[in-house]
């Protein structure tokens, strides 16, 4: 198919090849969009000269899926796709998704569980000796060994389990180069152990002299103290300018050894990425299936950069990204807003012009390009670093120059901004601009919490950072005359939150007169501070214990009372302030969250009435009156 890379033998030949010198398996369908890590990767090897034929979602029970175009010349290059493919199949309640973003129509069960590993397997037993390369979301963050919320259990670096040849982590653009030049120029897969932002195995010593030794895979099994140590030292050297060389110990003198990471991209690197041929759709085979519903997200949305200095202690970039900023530049950005415009599709509206964070453009400091992050400080917690940069000037005249290209109606931020950062910034007037040209009647934003003790363990600010922010929101849109509200992201569950604490949250929830459509319920995914904290019960910064409601009640009834007003809530909100005792919040007071059941119409037991106890009866309420209720207080929020 003209313009895209081939999918089958067919499209191979019609290129005039013989053989692919890499074949690039993903549990994704094929999307040609710098959105979608595959589509990056492929098209930067082409662009060095290497012919790759992708290979998407195979059938895992079909030997001959792997064989569509024979024998690569160099190897396979394998990835779940853009998410780790657990996370993709199943709710945080363990529970199927109905649907895949990442499949033709949206339809389930295309890839396998714990997809890379299955991938990785299945090729082995066709081609013996050719090398296989592991990378994307899914080994990035199973390089080393972690705990699978899904299965309940520590397992093994994904490189063990894979039979893989090496493992490239991060974003990868150049560790892949360097091991495609590699191969080659024929060395053997098996001696390419220098390479940065890459794993392999070996049962030589010699190979890592000089590397930090982590608890050996056996010891991480017997003590979860052994593993929250363990992960802090990975967390503390994930910094291509300061991590060290670091070595898991398995089984029969097997050694994990992880080279530090890729140093980041510099802006003419980044520029060069996002001008390559995209086709920036997907494959036409499957138009007659309606197409792949994640670029709807995507396609008219910009990435201006990579890399977050968050530090929020629930995600993975750190592992994954880095805390380095990385942006492209202007001059980039606007020639593919250009492009853009010139789809026939594209009604004037730029949905997003963001990235992990979508207002850092500079690292946080001068020195992280030359000497790292710190590895045991954060950028902005507990409170802004004094030698933080916060500066908007540069995002803001990326901003001006996007709102006055031809065809451009408006531009909006979805992709989320730090409000923290944004108060740190004394040299722009950034939070003004937002309002005026960038917020469609909402903007979203994430305080997740508002008890400081809870906050501490996220890593985020303390709650009067985030009411000091939506005051100054507030009162720069009564200043412009707008009508312009906050929508708060809301965490439930998370390690250190207690009922009391889910309480908090509640009342604070009640306070705004928001009720929140969806909650997230706390996500233990591979290779996060909070995730080690679930798991061992242990802050790995601290080393101090952590309560953790594991427990599935606990964690439907926190979850319940964010979103106390739904009436299918009711048992669990009552049951959590009963056990918390707070029965104090449940009466008739404004200040109360739910009512009594008596006098309170509520389906299959609202028979008993206040009467019955020898009160003043109440006039049940009918349920149209709740509903209308509950539309004014969306129409509020």
């Amino acid at each position: 198919m003209a313009g895209f890379l081939p999918v089958n033998r067919e499209e191979m030949e019609q290129m005039g090849w013989e053989q692919p010198d890499f074949v690039y398996v993903t549990g994704d369908a094929y999307v040609d969009h710098p959105s979608f890590g595959p589509a990056i990767i492929s098209r930067l090897l082409e662009s060095h000269g290497y012919k790759v034929a992708m290979l998407p979602q195979p059938d895992w029970k079909d030997e001959n899926s792997v064989r569509v175009f024979g024998r690569p010349r160099l190897g396979f290059l394998v990835s779940s796709g853009n998410m780790d493919s657990m996370v993709n199949h199943y709710t945080v309640a363990r529970k199927r998704r109905q649907t895949d973003a990442y499949t033709p129509g949206g339809v389930m069960g295309r890839r396998p569980d714990y997809a890379v590993v299955v991938y990785c397997n299945l090729i082995r037993r066709v081609y013996k000796d050719v090398p296989v390369i592991i990378g994307g979301i899914e080994a990035s963050l199973r390089r080393m060994a972690h705990y699978d919320y899904w299965s309940d259990k520590l397992k093994r670096s994904v490189l063990m389990d894979s039979s893989a040849d090496l493992l490239c982590y991060g974003m990868g653009e150049h560790s892949t180069v360097e091991i495609a030049d590699c191969l080659a120029s024929g060395m053997s897969v098996k001696d390419i152990t220098f390479v940065r932002g890459t794993v392999y195995r070996t049962s030589n010593p010699e190979l890592f002299q000089d590397a930090v030794i982590l608890p050996a895979f056996e010891e991480l099994q017997q003590t979860k103290k052994k593993y929250a140590e363990s992960f802090y030292t990975q967390y503390c050297n994930t910094d291509p300018f300061s991590g060290r060389k670091l070595v898991e110990p398995y089984p029969n003198k097997q050694y994990l050894v992880q080279n530090p990471p890729a140093y980041p991209l510099t802006q003419m690197e980044m520029d060069d990425i996002y001008d390559l041929p995209y086709m920036r759709t997907w494959h036409p085979i499957y138009d007659e299936a309606g197409g792949i519903p994640a670029i709807s997200e995507v396609k008219f949305s910009l990435v201006n950069n990579r890399g977050c200095f968050g530090g929020c202690s629930f995600c993975a970039l750190t592992f994954h990204q880095g805390r380095i900023i990385q942006s492209r530049s202007h001059e980039s950005i606007l020639k593919e807003a250009e492009l853009m415009t010139r789809q026939p599709d594209f009604k004037g509206y730029i949905h997003d012009v963001g990235g992990p964070t979508a207002d850092f453009r500079h690292p946080a400091c001068e020195k992280q390009l030359t000497k790292g992050v710190c590895p045991k400080k954060q950028c902005l917690f507990p409170e802004p670093c004094k030698n933080l940069r916060a500066d908007h000037r540069d995002y803001m005249e990326l901003l001006r120059k996007l709102r006055n290209l031809p065809g451009v109606k408006k531009v909006f931020i979805r992709s989320g901004i730090r409000f923290d950062y944004v108060l740190a910034d004394k040299k722009s007037n950034f939070l003004e601009e937002l309002c005026r040209y960038h917020v469609s009647g909402q903007l979203k934003v994430a305080p997740e919490h508002v008890s400081d003790r809870v906050l501490k363990y996220l890593g985020k600010p303390g709650n009067d950072v985030y009411q000091e922010f939506v005051r100054q929101y507030q009162k720069t849109n009564e200043r412009l005359k707008k009508k312009q509200y906050l929508v708060p992201y809301l965490m439930s569950s998370h390690p250190g939150s207690t009922l009391k604490d889910a309480i908090q949250l509640a009342e604070a929830v009640r306070d705004m007169g928001y009720m929140p459509e969806q909650v997230q319920d706390f996500y233990p995914t591979p290779s996060t501070i909070s995730t080690c904290m679930y798991y061992t019960g242990l802050d790995p910064r601290t080393m101090e214990p952590v309560y953790v409601p594991v427990n599935p009640h606990e964690k439907a009834m926190q979850r319940a009372l964010i979103q106390y007003r739904n009436p299918k809530n009711y048992e669990l909100v009552e049951e959590a302030l009963k056990k918390a005792g707070r029965t104090d919040l449940i009466g008739y007071d404004k200040k109360c969250l739910i009512r009594p059941r008596t006098g309170w119409n509520t389906g299959r037991n609202s028979g008993s009435t206040r009467k019955e106890s020898g009160e003043k009866e109440r006039t049940p309420v009918k349920k149209k009156t709740i509903r209308n209720v509950h539309k004014k207080v969306q129409r509020k929020a």
